[in-house]
């Protein structure tokens, strides 16, 4: 077999392949051998036609076409390795030449990882928010702790604002009830903002056993978006009491014995949710920063499927499970299909960049991934999957996604090394150390492109 490689722009290439005829033997026997176990002819056992009569019942054209695609695959492997190509996708094959007893000869166009240099990011700066926890802060968390510890009990009085009330709800659209429109013993929080716009001035006022009526726009079911008339019957009103906020609140909720000692635990989490929030901003922008410098040439076709792909798992896994259509989605969001297209290319480029850059950078700083590494990975993928870890390990191997996983991890460790290099100072001006390589690593599957990249064990069609 005879290989030349012709490049066609940094990211796509040209295989030429030649393939003289002896070498296609192998698979021309096992093309003749599945047809012999497909077919039936009259005087011979399955299995036993003899090869000339296979030829003349059901041409020889269809035996050679059986061969060639058996053997496509091998053939554009060893022209791969023999080209050191590091091959992106599915090849696009034409065979240019079919000799019978000759030669055989193939075209293979195939986009290819573009070579990158890498200069030196240790010049990267950044400025991130500062951690300050105020005291309204820690007021608003101790706050939404005492929400929790709430109760609620039955008054003889009107409803009014932050009043728990037990509603039946009937709604008409043309003076017909809905099929979906009618709920009963439902709970509702006078000034929530939740169910239907207008519901929150109905019932304010309402005493338990009457109905108000009002007209709102339904947000879901099988009148969605329609103007209906909704009548509102409030069963039963509670008043809503907190505690008050003293040690025995503190004990009640927390395990301090003052609340001195829980609101400064609150001040304590706080701050810590702070600096990961300061961190994850930290690693998103040396990341666009790192994406400035380095020069990406973008394959067309990977760009283009991976576009693909971000539409397809939007529209039918995210919407689909929301019951929504993209056009629905597009009229919530306020934006046009020319607006979605340009911002899922954007995002599609980017991801792509980032996988590309990161992958150069584990090359260039010859990082590996330890097995402790990946199991802890694996650990907390699992635990945002909602699979237990036995679970996302089984599936993760069965679907072959082992080297995915070393791939993320090892991405992670890559921008970690960018990070600790790059100056990360804070609004105050104030230089910010930043090791933790857990957070780094979550940061790049948030920003890392979703593209399946195909080794040159696929199998090209002819």
């Amino acid at each position: 077999m005879k290989s030349a490689v012709e490049t066609l722009n940094p990211t796509r290439v040209r295989l030429t392949v030649e393939v003289p005829f002896e070498e296609l033997k192998p698979s021309l026997d096992a093309a003749y051998k599945k047809i012999n176990q497909q077919v039936t002819v009259k005087g011979f056992r399955q299995g036993k036609i003899p090869a000339r009569v296979i030829d003349q019942r059901f041409g020889r054209g269809a035996v050679l076409e059986e061969a060639v695609n058996d053997a496509l695959p091998k053939f554009y492997t060893e022209a791969v390795n023999e080209g050191e190509l590091n091959v992106l996708g599915q090849p696009e094959v034409d065979i240019t030449e079919l000799k019978d007893g000759e030669l055989l000869a193939f075209t293979a166009e195939v986009d290819i990882r573009p070579a990158l240099e890498i200069p030196d990011y240790s010049g990267i700066e950044v400025e991130v928010d500062a951690v300050e926890v105020s005291d309204e802060d820690v007021d608003k968390s101790v706050e939404q702790l005492r929400e929790r510890f709430a109760t609620t009990s039955p008054v003889e009085r009107a409803a009014q604002d932050g009043d728990v009330l037990t509603l039946n709800l009937e709604a008409k659209v043309d003076g017909e009830v809905l099929e979906d429109g009618v709920a009963e013993g439902v709970s509702y929080t006078v000034g929530s903002g939740e169910l239907l716009d207008g519901i929150d001035e109905a019932v304010t006022g309402v005493e338990a056993g009457n109905s108000a009526t009002f007209t709102s726009e339904l947000k879901g079911g099988s009148a969605e978006g329609k103007e209906a008339e909704v009548t509102v019957e409030v069963t039963e009103v509670k008043s809503r009491e907190l505690p008050e906020l003293d040690d025995d609140f503190a004990q009640l909720a927390s395990e301090f014995d003052t609340l001195e000692e829980l609101r400064a635990d609150s001040r304590k989490r706080l701050e810590q949710m702070k600096k990961y929030d300061q961190a994850t901003q930290a690693q998103e922008k040396v990341l666009d920063e790192l994406l400035k410098l380095v020069e990406v040439p973008m394959p067309e076709k990977l760009l283009a499927d991976e576009i693909e792909t971000r539409k397809h798992n939007l529209v039918n896994h995210q919407l689909g499970q929301m019951g929504l259509d993209l056009a629905k989605y597009l009229e919530i969001q306020g934006k046009s299909e020319e607006e979605f297209d340009a911002e899922t290319k954007e995002q599609a480029e980017k991801g792509i960049k980032t996988q590309f850059i990161l992958d150069e950078l584990v090359n260039k700083e010859k990082l590996n991934v330890s097995q402790e590494e990946l199991t802890e990975h694996l650990m907390r993928r699992a635990q945002s999957s909602g699979m237990s870890p036995d679970q996302f390990a089984q599936a993760v191997v069965e679907g072959g996604q082992v080297p995915m996983l070393v791939g993320e991890v090892a991405r992670g460790k890559a921008l970690a090394v960018v990070v600790e290099a790059a100056t990360v100072k804070d609004s105050n001006g104030e230089v910010i150390e930043l090791d933790d390589e857990d957070e780094t690593a979550e940061t790049v599957e948030a920003t890392e492109a979703d593209e399946t990249e195909a080794g040159a064990e696929e199998k090209p069609e002819a």
